[in-house]
């Protein structure tokens, strides 16, 4: 893996819904190698905040050597992030982690919820090119994000917490309602699923893909100490013992992010 520590220039910065923030980057060196599902750690200025933040990649691009990163405000850290201005500098590090496969299907199935929306985007973005993309989002309410971006490039289906928009309850709900996958049946419109979001969702997204009998990939979403693999802080458990700790386990932000269903216990 080819991953650098650099200082980057703020190219832009907003409030895209409340308490979430969009981040343009410009990372050349970084932009040049990711994929997407990867993601890149940022570090604060503030000394008292040691660790760096694990910020998934939302968009790429290599022409420009630019990297859009959305995040959700729920710390400090974050939170210093949220201040940030054209012009700013922090210092980042990336590529980490393993991505999801591009032309692995040809009517693949995107699921995204919570914060687990933006790494879809750029893999609905370059899915465009090959196959007939469907992407399911899950929000809590009407204050949606993305979801204009997602549409350039796919079929859009909503699921709100709520109901304010789309249909009321999970993604699994919004599949069901729409037809697209049907476990009784095993039976899919979709010959391939990759999902990221919170752990209750990708367990019901890893048990839709194994009814149905279609490959699902999934993205963990885990709390990070150093994000490249040395601490063992971000382990979960998997169905074979791991080359690095001989033992049932797999880093997150080594071996991961994204895994297919079958490698991890939930």
């Amino acid at each position: 893996m080819c991953k650098v520590k650099c200082m980057c220039n703020v190219r832009e910065s907003a409030e895209l819904a409340p308490s979430v923030y969009g981040l343009w980057l410009e990372a050349p060196a970084i932009a040049e190698h990711a994929v997407p599902g990867q993601f890149v750690s940022l570090f604060c200025r503030d000394s008292d905040h040691l660790l760096p933040r694990p910020i998934s990649i939302c968009e790429i691009d290599r022409e420009n050597g630019l990297l859009r990163l959305v995040y959700r405000v729920v710390g400090a850290g974050t939170k210093e992030f949220s201040k940030l201005s054209a012009g700013d500098s922090l210092e980042i590090m990336g590529p980490l982690g393993n991505g999801f496969a591009i032309g692995i299907g040809k009517s693949p199935l995107l699921i995204g919820g919570g914060i687990g929306v933006p790494p879809m985007l750029e893999l609905a973005k370059q899915f465009s090119d090959c196959a007939d993309v469907t992407v399911v989002l899950g929000y809590r309410d009407s204050n949606m994000f993305l979801k204009e971006e997602f549409e350039r490039y796919a079929k859009v289906i909503i699921a709100t917490d709520d109901g304010s928009v789309g249909t009321k309850g999970t993604v699994i709900d919004a599949i069901m309602e729409h037809g697209i996958c049907d476990p009784p049946a095993g039976a899919s419109s979709s010959d391939v699923i990759c999902a990221c979001g919170p752990l209750p969702m990708l367990r019901g997204v890893k048990e839709l893909g194994l009814k149905c009998g279609i490959p699902a990939y999934l993205s963990m979403e885990e709390r990070m100490a150093c994000g490249i693999g040395a601490c063992l802080g971000c382990v979960c458990q998997s169905a074979e013992a791991d080359s690095h700790s001989k033992v049932n386990n797999k880093r997150v932000c080594k071996d991961g992010p994204v895994f297919l269903s079958t490698e991890i216990n939930m």
